[in-house]
């Protein structure tokens, strides 16, 4: 049975939030949307994404490390939020393994979100329905686009090629080779939901950093307690400029 999933690789990921932008518009705009947003660009915004990168800073200094984090829905083998949608809302395909929400019968009383280990889903407050990722169901089918063209808005977004789309049911996609070769990995495999979405550790390189470099330099033009000053035949910024 195919199995469509996404492989992110964590170790070239750099927080652009691309794929959460391109998320947006091609969801907003297509089958999925609209999306709502409430007070976007105010000092508490809300609103529906299906896609997020969250950031972490680990280790201890010096030797500390940023990771940025893409979760969205992981497609699961065994999804917990099916079995619990009152309705028969959200539901598995067969044919590509693509779980989905059916918002003419769903009728949010969000025990999906509830249910879902990852807080993957997503409460849609101007229609009232839950709503997640789609791996861009309808742009991965559509015969008008070229077939390069035919993968989620977020792996095409990505400008560092972070993320992977194809069929981890096939040995020889590129998905399954990236697994296979890189050592990835599910999110919380303990749950036992079998998420088809894997992510690619990040590799250790070796960070050398020396006494000297902790040490806080002083500004170069104070060194000699003389800052550069024009002479007084030179014009001032006041004869120079209008303002």
């Amino acid at each position: 049975m195919t199995q469509l999933a996404l492989v992110i690789d964590l170790n070239v990921c750099v927080g652009c939030h691309a794929c959460v932008t391109s998320c947006k518009q091609w969801n907003t705009s297509g089958s999925a949307g609209a999306l709502a947003d409430f007070n976007p660009y105010g000092a508490d915004p809300s609103g529906t994404f299906f896609n997020r990168v969250q950031t972490f800073e680990v280790g201890k200094f010096p030797s500390t490390q940023t990771v940025h984090f893409p979760k969205s829905c992981l497609h699961c083998e065994d999804p917990p939020c099916v079995p619990v949608c009152p309705t028969g809302a959200s539901y598995k395909r067969a044919e590509d393994g693509i779980v989905l929400v059916d918002y003419d019968k769903c009728i949010g009383c969000k025990y999906c979100s509830w249910a879902c280990p990852y807080g993957a889903r997503e409460f849609d407050e101007e229609r009232k329905v839950m709503t997640k990722c789609t791996l861009c169901v309808d742009r991965i089918y559509d015969t008008a686009l070229a077939e390069a063209e035919r993968k989620p808005a977020c792996v095409l977004a990505c400008p560092t090629s972070a993320r992977l789309f194809g069929d981890i049911h096939n040995p020889d996609s590129v998905v399954s080779v990236a697994i296979r070769e890189s050592a990835g990995y599910p999110l919380m495999p303990e749950w036992g939901t079998h998420p088809s979405n894997h992510y690619l550790p990040r590799r250790k390189t070796a960070l050398h950093i020396h006494e000297d470099e902790l040490a806080r330099a002083d500004n170069p033009l104070k060194i000699d307690g003389l800052l550069p000053k024009p002479a007084k035949s030179e014009p001032s910024l006041d004869d120079l400029m209008s303002w």
